[in-house]
């Protein structure tokens, strides 16, 4: 009886507000430009410690 009581709680309040949880496109864009952005910066600076390996070593 419980169960049902909240589930059905659940549904109406879906259908008052369908948009309910969902992600907005905004954010997705967002979150990739970031993780690109970061693995840009990751692959830079990797290739920078790759080509002057040998000269750092003297540090």
């Amino acid at each position: 009886m419980r169960l049902t009581t909240q589930l059905q709680d659940g549904l109406e309040e879906a259908a008052r507000r369908p948009d309910r949880g969902d992600i907005s496109t905004t954010t997705v864009i967002i979150w990739v430009a970031a993780v690109t952005g970061a693995v840009l910066i990751a692959g830079t600076i990797a290739v920078v410690i790759a080509k002057y390996n040998g000269k750092l070593a003297g540090l």
